[in-house]
Formats: C-alpha cells, structure tokens, sequence
C-alpha cells in the first residue's frame, strides 16, 4: 500500500461523521430485514418452497433453514435498529447476504425463472423475479452492512448508551 493510500484510509476511519452516516445505513437495512421477515415468519411453509426452488439446499436442511432464517433476519435487523451489538448484528447480515448472493447466482446459472422471495412468495412471482438487478441489490445491501462492520465503532444506540451508564457510576 502506497503512503498516500494508507493516509487516505487513516483519514476515512478517523472521520466523525460515520456513527451518523452509519445510524441512516442501520435503520434502512435494519428496516430491510425487518420487513423481509414477516412473510417467512407467518408461513414457513411457503417460505421453504422458496428456498426449495432455488435447488440449493438438501432437501433435510430446507425446514429447518425456513424456520430458523426469518428469526435471524428479525433479531439481527432490530439489533441494528436500536443499536445493541451493532456490529455483530451487521457481521450476521453480511453473511446472510453473501450466502443469499450465492444462492441468487446459481439460480441465474441454472436459469431458473423464479421470484426472490425475499419480501414475498413465490406467489408473487411477478411482483419480485430474480435478475442480475437483485444481485446488484444485494451487493448493496451487502456493502452498507461491511460499513457498518468497518466505520461504526462506537454506534449511537443502546451499545453507547449502556456504556455511557458503565461509565458515570
């Protein structure tokens, strides 16, 4: 690395704006998943014909996977909302991506035509159908939780809260 590139960095840390930047970028993902839940919550069921339909997964992981996702994506969407193990929160979020990134290539390769099922079921096929747009979504969606990850040390939210409390008594 280059010592204009290693000032660079060290400049973009050492901003004070990320821990307002990066409670804009928690709400909206935080939000994202949030709502992306509910459906699979409701009704696991249709949720694992999703999933079923993407030919990703063995057919023994696929209930488990449906019931257990739409909890994660919940309890990690609200930690980012309220500010509580942001990081972490954001860690698990990146990772959901990255795998849903996977799954979304390979259903492309294989050619499927077939809703995301991200914010619906497959019965709304045509409200949510799979293109290299939804990766490019994805990969954004991707790229604020790796923000949050790298940028928000100390985030506003119940983490800096309990810490401030720690610290006056």
């Amino acid at each position: 690395m280059s010592r204009w590139t290693k000032r660079a960095w060290r400049t973009l840390e050492q901003w004070s704006g990320h821990e307002y930047v990066a409670l804009v970028v928690r709400l909206y993902l935080g939000g994202v998943f949030v709502t992306a839940c509910w459906h699979k919550i409701i009704d696991p069921a249709t949720f694992a014909l999703d999933v079923a339909t993407y030919q990703f997964l063995p057919l023994w992981a696929l209930h488990p996977f449906a019931l257990l996702l739409p909890w994660v994506e919940l309890f990690a969407g609200i930690m980012l909302m309220v500010g509580w193990r942001v990081r972490a929160a954001a860690l698990v979020i990146a990772v959901m991506m990255l795998s849903f990134l996977v799954a979304l290539a390979w259903a492309l390769h294989l050619g499927l035509d077939m809703a995301c099922g991200c914010f619906a079921s497959q019965a709304a096929e045509t409200e949510d159908p799979i293109s290299w747009w939804t990766v490019v979504r994805d990969l954004g969606w991707l790229a604020l939780a790796l923000y949050v990850v790298v940028f928000d040390l100390r985030p506003l939210g119940a983490d800096r809260l309990t810490t401030l409390k720690g610290a006056t008594t």
